[in-house]
């Protein structure tokens, strides 16, 4: 692992085809801050890359309403994005009413892991976006990474649901006491990464940033070398990991940089416009 100071690439040739970057970026703690405050370095770098014919792709593990504000904000309306930790992949398409269309998703049943999750975190709160994008929660349980209100049911009523990310989080039990637990029954069958506050985000068996973005990738028919991406945090491992350059942000804790091939400065430091300026 390295310090990010500058990058090359070798046996590069055509700017538009050959020497095309497939960049992929997280969002919280990496272009925007946990204010969810994004710099206009960060933006324009963000931008400038576009503008150079890079392929930019927001990942993050937002559903699809929080993440469309950051797509915008950037200024992208042509490429892709993956939401919801790789359950959900966007084609951008500004001839769209929407100005985009959902191309894949990934979708699995809830019920073994949430029966197991509350059979050891009984005050826990718990939400489940379902295939049609809607977010069904227990105890009216909302968060800004929902990206649209979530409406309130009973626990029951997740367990049939076709699921593409269940939510789990404990308000008042120490991040340390959170992760043994979640660790301590497994959770076979499913991906999982556990956050920042006591917080847990599940995929179907397989899926995560990664592997979304290496479906891209093939699509794309771009090489394993032109693969870039910069993140932060648990659910970016498998991405760092996948990247042939794999930056982690100067705050990820010790675990994610040790999956990066290169540390770049902290988010309040602009990390991410450093590695974006790198690529011009």
């Amino acid at each position: 692992m390295e310090t990010m100071t500058e990058y090359s690439a070798s046996g590069i040739e055509d700017r538009r085809k050959t020497d095309q970057k497939l960049v992929a970026l997280d969002v919280d703690g990496t272009l925007v801050d946990h204010d969810g405050a994004m710099t206009d370095e960060v933006r324009d770098a963000a931008r400038a890359v576009v503008d150079a014919g890079h392929q930019v792709i927001i990942a993050t593990g937002r559903s699809l309403g929080a993440t469309l504000p950051v797509i915008e904000k950037i200024g992208l309306q042509t490429g892709y994005g993956v939401c919801s930790n790789g359950g959900v992949t966007i084609k951008l398409n500004p001839e769209l009413p929407s100005g985009f269309e959902v191309v894949r998703r990934e979708t699995f049943s809830p019920r073994t892991a949430l029966t197991a999750l509350r059979g050891i975190l009984p005050a826990a709160l718990f939400a489940v976006e379902i295939a049609d994008g809607e977010f069904l929660s227990t105890s009216s349980f909302q968060d800004a990474s929902f990206g649209i209100q979530a409406r309130s049911v009973d626990f029951e009523e997740l367990l049939d649901a076709e699921a593409v990310r269940v939510v789990v989080h404990s308000k008042d039990l120490p991040l340390a006491d959170f992760e043994a637990a979640v660790q301590g029954i497994g959770l076979p069958g499913v991906d999982y990464a556990v956050g920042w506050s006591s917080w847990l985000d599940i995929a179907a068996a397989g899926v995560t940033k990664a592997s979304a973005l290496e479906k891209l990738r093939a699509d794309l028919a771009l090489g394993r070398e032109a693969t870039v991406a910069v993140g932060d945090g648990f659910n970016d491992v498998e991405m760092l990991r996948w990247a042939h350059r794999g930056v982690a942000m100067g705050q990820a804790p010790q675990g994610v940089q040790e999956a990066a091939t290169e540390i770049t400065g902290t988010v309040y430091d602009d990390g991410a416009a450093q590695v974006l300026r790198s690529l011009l």
